[in-house]
């Protein structure tokens, strides 16, 4: 069985997350993957057959709905294999463009990939990375010429309540499809660093029930009218069990982002409009006498950048920003995930060298990738 890669991360207001992106499947001696024949499934990963509801039923309408979104959008989610592992990938265009989460792909710049029906996988190359929304882009060498792209919803119209699946790759077993509600909008979820991934902070994230497992991530999370509403890429983690799935508390990142992070991908291989508030330091978590988090300490500022204008210097420990504490580099991410370039924020400070007290003024620029 492959080692299962995790990485944890905290969500503002909530609990710990953990990244769902490669994984290696756990296979049998014969290299397929393993499923369970229970809970109403046979070994094959056939359902078993049970009472239909009545032809003219409100239950049999909304069965024959899922049905329908599952043949539109399961032919555009792929399955992306590095040497790392495995992941999940949506189809963008019929150019070959496929979108998935930055952490699923790491530090590869070539892939295979596996498309719906395919008996065999297709190579694919890196167009374009960019961690701070844990979004990246990738593309087949010879695209098939019965490719078929994934419909973007308007992320903005999402309402509590909707009904949406999640299309994916989950352990290894392709073609997977879970079911819930949109449980909240606009969350705003952190991830730690790890090997293969800086770490991101994902703002106006889509919570959602559906089962978001270990694979899932880069997959689409889609509504009724067959429209990906977001990429799925964080699922719940319960401290107090050591890291524990926390059933039913997933998030994936807003389709209206994932739109203008590929757009900009595509047409310039980089991201020069990121619409993510920043602050223009590098920085490190500052432990005080009691072992406890303190603070950030600037490790580096930015020459031009807003830290720069506002005469924030290497050395400084920044405490808090608009009266809200900051202890470590987490909180600080989840700061800035909630502001936007141009904002004006108070920014209060430890100084470098005599330990005295500041506060300055920020016009917070624009993170560029």
């Amino acid at each position: 069985m492959g080692e299962t890669t995790r990485r944890r991360a905290t969500v503002a207001l909530a609990a710990a997350v953990i990244v769902l992106g490669g994984l290696s499947a756990c296979t049998d001696d014969n290299g397929s993957s393993k499923g369970s024949g229970r809970d109403g499934g046979n070994a094959d990963g056939r359902v078993a057959s049970g009472s239909a509801a009545p032809s003219n039923s409100p239950a049999n309408d909304l069965q024959a709905q899922y049905q329908q979104v599952v043949r539109n959008v399961l032919p555009s989610v792929v399955q992306i294999t590095t040497q790392g592992g495995l992941g999940s990938g949506v189809v963008y265009d019929d150019k070959g463009n496929i979108v998935t989460n930055a952490h699923v792909i790491g530090r590869a710049t070539t892939f295979e990939v596996t498309l719906p029906n395919a008996s065999k996988p297709v190579t694919a190359k890196l167009v374009a990375a960019f961690a701070p929304d844990d979004l990246a882009v990738i593309r087949l060498d010879n695209p098939p010429a019965d490719l078929k792209p994934a419909r973007f919803a308007d992320s903005s119209k999402l309402q509590v309540g909707q009904i949406t699946m999640a299309m994916g790759n989950p352990l290894g077993l392709d073609s997977s499809v879970t079911e819930g509600i949109v449980s909240a909008i606009g969350r705003t979820v952190s991830e730690p660093q790890s090997s293969g991934s800086p770490g991101a902070t994902i703002s106006s994230a889509i919570q959602t029930s559906a089962a978001i497992n270990p694979g899932n991530s880069g997959g689409a999370l889609v509504d009724l009218d067959s429209q990906v509403i977001g990429i799925p890429t964080l699922a719940a983690a319960d401290p107090e069990t050591n890291g524990g799935a926390v059933p039913g508390i997933g998030f994936a990142i807003p389709a209206n982002t994932v739109k203008s992070i590929t757009d900009q991908i595509i047409k310039n291989g980089k991201v020069d409009n990121s619409g993510k508030a920043a602050l223009g330091v590098t920085v490190r978590t500052v432990a005080g006498p009691n072992g406890r988090s303190t603070g950030v300490g600037v490790v580096s500022v930015q020459d031009g950048g807003a830290a720069k204008a506002a005469g924030i210097q290497q050395g400084d420990v920044i405490t808090s920003i608009d009266d809200r504490e900051i202890t470590d580099v987490v909180a600080l991410s989840e700061v800035l995930g909630g502001k936007q370039p141009g904002d004006r924020v108070e920014v209060s400070l430890i100084r470098a060298g005599d330990g005295g007290k500041a506060t300055v003024d920020v016009t917070l620029g624009e993170l560029e990738g």
